[in-house]
């Protein structure tokens, strides 16, 4: 038998990928700006919160749960606890409501119009915090005319009530909400609406079975912005709550800067966090089964 006039080339070996050592290395530096921008505070944060104190000496070497057992036994701070999560998910639901119709009305425009309407509801972020609480507080107060409206009606002063708070954090709040149903909306084909329509279904139908729908998931991420933002917000507490309305945020600066109880401050800021946490984790349990069921 002959052999073949020529012989097959043995396949090129295989290069060595270097993509996922790029990757690794290339995200060296952002884990390490991670792990000392956020968990090394947070860390420092929760050791301080089991240190000993002592209102006559200060800090004091051991550690204790002392702290903990305080914050969760007293009734005064379980319920600027509460305060602080009923307030915060009211402004959540509020910002919903308000949101969600925004944010169809803004998917729905075309240019110019939807520019100019997204300038107007991200401008109260271009405004500093502390201006927009000044602003409030004297809308609200006893010669602003909210508040000289409100005390014509017979309800009293606004400024330094749980109302005053909510307005605040609204404002403050609702871009953060609209931003992300917006988003969510701008993946929804206007044909299917059309089509809804065409079928005979009603408005109410057509939002819940299609509308509703494709915005849960800006619905979802931007409840978890606004409650989390609103939980531990300070300057709108403590300018339009006062001194009388705390939440847990002004605690927190009091413990730190007027008590000088810094591993008490710590402790109520870690519990805090936990609390936002676990609710936060638990409602975005239940809204994805829901928007799962829906789907299904």
């Amino acid at each position: 038998m002959n052999s073949p006039s020529h012989t097959l080339a043995a396949p090129a070996a295989p290069r060595p990928r270097t993509d996922g050592a790029a990757a690794i290395l290339g995200s060296i530096p952002l884990a390490l700006l991670f792990l000392t921008m956020v968990l090394t505070p947070l860390a420092l944060t929760l050791l301080l919160s089991f240190a000993q104190f002592d209102y006559n000496t200060g800090i004091q070497p051991g550690y204790t749960l002392s702290q903990y057992g305080e914050v969760l036994t007293d009734s005064y701070f379980l319920e600027i606890f509460w305060r602080t999560f009923w307030i915060s998910a009211l402004t959540t639901l509020i910002c919903a409501a308000i949101g969600l119709p925004e944010a169809y009305i803004l998917s729905r425009m075309r240019k110019p119009w939807r520019s100019i309407f997204l300038l107007v509801v991200l401008s109260p972020l271009l405004i500093s915090l502390v201006v927009r609480a000044f602003g409030w507080s004297l809308l609200l107060g006893p010669n602003g005319p909210i508040g000289a409206a409100s005390d014509a009606m017979g309800l009293g002063s606004l400024l330094y009530t749980p109302t005053a708070v909510i307005i605040g954090l609204v404002h403050v709040m609702l871009p953060f909400m609209v931003i992300p149903v917006w988003t969510s909306l701008q993946k929804l084909d206007p044909t299917v609406e059309q089509a809804a329509y065409s079928l005979n279904a009603s408005r109410t139908q057509t939002f819940l079975r299609v509308i509703l729908p494709q915005a849960t998931p800006g619905l979802l991420s931007g409840s978890l912005i606004v409650f989390g933002l609103a939980a531990s917000s300070f300057a709108i507490p403590a300018l339009l709550g006062g001194r009388r309305l705390k939440m847990v945020a002004t605690i927190v600066y009091d413990e730190f800067l007027t008590e000088l109880n810094w591993p008490l401050g710590a402790a109520i800021a870690v519990l805090l966090l936990l609390a936002n946490l676990i609710i936060m984790l638990s409602y975005n349990r239940i809204v994805e089964r829901s928007y799962r069921r829906s789907l299904g």
